[in-house]
């Protein structure tokens, strides 16, 4: 499975529509939980996610908004026993923060939490055996901040014409999968670039509280999924730039700029009214013809369909 759950989609101030931030991204087995704000463990019981959903926590900067509900999320992975290790991603600049977050209240501790501070320009950090890269990338935001992009790696896609052509079947497609040739019984050799064809691995981009800067094109080039703030509208420019944040137009210009797949607005200013809200498609869809999505707190978004390589659109 492979998706996004929206916990929370407000920026500084949550309203009664819209929780702080929060959003868990599910993929293949692992759960990638993104700024973790203010009422993030109880928004996850109304998603029907649990504690043991957690793989990762990610945390973009220290503002409120996108950290205060650490606490909750580490004591609730400690009550509710999770075994597994569960990674802990955050700007090393805020270590302090991270330590009174992590230990804000008296509880029975848990070992499980392995932390990852992040520091400099671009920092790839170690996700082991998962089936993705992990990259943050820093912004630019008043205080220090990183956007993060999760990347599968190419593979291929075998062909079940080509291989029942050659007379590969059984364990020699595993074989020719794990090796790259294989010699059938009849005594032909046979290669993997035969029977298959070129797949992309599958790119998500987080990217929070920020101004534009090169690194936001960077981080959202060629994504599948463009998770993006939108703080402000256009008439709210100025704002923007002075406060370190995005309008509407401005994420949709980045997702067109940058090849994105599907476009994800969220965190949006309590200063707009709930029937404000088609401003933010509107501003948008000027800039960006592909699929936009502004969300609503416990929306889930599935990852796009895979791209074709342009192998794959000729095979």
């Amino acid at each position: 499975m492979r998706d996004l759950i929206v916990l929370g989609s407000a920026s500084a101030v949550p309203t009664k529509a819209r929780n702080h931030n929060g959003y868990l991204l599910r993929w293949d087995g692992h759960g990638l939980l993104f700024d973790p704000g203010e009422g993030t463990q109880r928004q996850m019981a109304h998603a029907g996610v649990a504690a043991n959903d957690v793989t990762w926590i990610c945390v973009t900067h220290f503002h409120g908004d996108h950290c205060l509900g650490v606490p909750g999320i580490v004591q609730r992975i400690a009550r509710d026993g999770v075994e597994h290790p569960v990674d802990a991603a955050f700007p090393a600049s805020g270590a302090q923060y991270w330590e009174r977050l992590r230990h804000a209240a008296a509880f029975r501790d848990t070992d499980v939490i392995r932390e990852h501070p992040v520091s400099g320009d671009r920092m790839t950090l170690d996700t082991g055996d998962a089936p993705f890269g992990l990259t943050a990338r820093r912004l630019s935001h008043p205080v220090e901040a990183y956007g993060y992009r999760l990347e599968e790696p190419d593979g291929v896609t075998m062909l079940p014409g080509e291989l029942a052509a050659r007379g590969v079947r059984g364990p020699l497609v595993r074989r020719l999968q794990e090796e790259g040739r294989v010699t059938t019984p009849d005594g032909q050799t046979v290669t993997l670039e035969e029977c298959s064809v070129h797949r992309p691995g599958q790119k998500v981009a987080f990217i929070m509280d920020t101004r534009l800067c090169e690194t936001v094109t960077e981080l959202a080039h060629g994504v599948d999924l463009l998770i993006i703030e939108s703080t402000f509208l256009h008439q709210d420019a100025a704002l923007a730039t002075e406060y370190g944040h995005l309008t509407a137009a401005q994420a949709a210009k980045v997702a067109a700029e940058a090849s994105a797949g599907h476009l994800v607005l969220t965190h949006f200013s309590e200063r707009y009214r709930v029937e404000d809200e088609h401003l933010f498609l509107d501003e948008a869809s000027a800039h960006f013809t592909g699929d936009i999505t502004l969300v609503h707190d416990l929306d889930r978004i599935p990852l796009p369909s895979r791209r074709r390589s342009k192998s794959n659109a000729t095979a």
